[in-house]
């Protein structure tokens, strides 16, 4: 089976992954990353979704496919044949752990549903993972990232103030989603060690999505209407965001009020607006932000960004350069903290996986298996949880169940 580790935090739970795209493929991959066995499975032909999505990976995978998808097998089952669902059923038996995220109602037409599965099986934690609230008048409708960035108000917080509605660059419900999903199971196992019982957790992207408005949704409620948009600057500190210095944009993060008088007298060099008591406190400079605001965008363009970053430091005043995302990918920061590997590809030669960004005593979880290739998996796991043979493996596979 896959590489075990005994060490790990998760190791010895199971994971079925009857999920796809990302969200619950993302709350998988967190719990094969702390150490579980994840079993994914995909369609015997197209394969999760995210297989044809963005840049190619030898002939089964993408770049997308491979960001969600380390740490896993993947087992290949018709789930649209009565063969393929009872194989399924009988997996999930084998499992500490079923995630999927199928349209509502999806997962009890194939069996493959919470009431079914738990049956003579009660201590199976079961993620359910929809677009809204299960038990509301939109259950039935399908989630789609994109959709509830707009719905949840994420786009109407995001972006400069002169900017139409900004969506996120990168799909930010369903990784959050992903995130909270798996804290919900890790709290649901934690809890079976105590009763021996599961639960059926169900997690909504609406519900995350509006949970990422944070302290800007709160403020909303507050004032009854929407909060200004500040696009890289801080909408309570300042200055506190992006400045373009002479050769290139950094981040200048001036947290209180004696920070601020060292950046004036000691980097910018203008004790004078130390001084004026429109920028004397925090609140003051928010209030007077505009005009401050063109002042220090002055001084900082006059200057490069290695001199600024070098009296910023002195001054223990945060600050930092933007990098470009190949830039950071491969800096010496993120090469040391090994958060890049690189593992043979059969057909690509080599492809890069990210690390799981997780510490225990002082070391990275490991990249144990890279993204696997579609089916890879299914002989070794069929034989090895439910003890198939090779010659129904191969009636199977000539009936194109798996």
């Amino acid at each position: 089976m896959s590489n075990l580790d005994s060490s790990l935090p998760l190791a010895g739970v199971r994971i079925l992954d009857l999920s796809r795209v990302l969200a619950g493929p993302w709350c998988a991959m967190v719990l094969g990353d702390l150490g579980a066995e994840v079993i994914k499975v995909e369609h015997p032909k197209r394969g999760d979704d995210t297989r044809d999505w963005g840049i190619r990976v030898g002939t089964t995978e993408t770049a997308y496919f491979n960001s969600v998808n380390r740490n896993k097998r993947s087992v290949c089952l018709d789930l649209q044949t009565e063969e393929g669902q009872q194989i399924a059923r009988e997996l999930a038996q084998q499992c500490d752990v079923v995630i999927q995220n199928f349209k509502f109602g999806g997962a009890e037409k194939l069996g493959l549903g919470y009431e079914q599965l738990k049956e003579g099986r009660e201590n199976l934690i079961y993620c359910s993972i929809s677009g809204y609230d299960r038990h509301g008048p939109e259950a039935a409708r399908p989630g789609y990232d994109l959709v509830i960035q707009g719905e949840a108000g994420l786009m109407a917080l995001n972006g400069e103030a002169h900017q139409p509605p900004l969506k996120f660059g990168v799909a930010a419900v369903d990784l959050f989603t992903g995130m909270y999903s798996a804290q919900a199971v890790l709290a649901a196992l934690f809890e079976r060690q105590k009763t021996g019982k599961g639960r059926h957790i169900e997690m909504a992207l609406f519900d995350c999505g509006l949970m990422i408005t944070s302290y800007y949704g709160l403020e909303a409620l507050i004032m009854g209407e929407d909060p200004p948009r500040y696009g890289n600057s801080h909408p309570s500190i300042m200055p506190y965001g992006v400045f373009d210095a002479e050769d290139g944009p950094l981040v200048i993060a001036v947290g209180n009020n004696r920070q601020y008088e060292r950046f004036c007298r000691e980097v910018i060099e203008r004790p004078d607006l130390a001084d004026d008591d429109r920028f004397r406190t925090n609140i003051s400079r928010t209030t007077h932000r505009e005009v401050l605001a063109s002042e220090l965008q002055q001084e900082i363009r006059k200057r490069k960004r290695t001199v600024l970053l070098e009296r910023l430091t002195q001054a223990c005043i945060p600050c930092g350069e933007v990098a470009g995302l190949h830039e950071a990918l491969n800096s010496t920061r993120a090469e040391e903290a090994g958060l890049v590997t690189t593992y043979t590809h059969p057909e690509a030669g080599s492809t890069h996986v990210l690390a799981p960004p997780y510490r225990f005593d002082g070391a990275r979880l490991p990249v144990r298996t890279a993204p696997p290739q579609l089916g890879e998996g299914t002989n070794d796991v069929l034989q090895s949880l439910l003890g198939l043979s090779a010659e129904r493996l191969s009636q199977l596979k000539a009936e194109g169940v798996v």
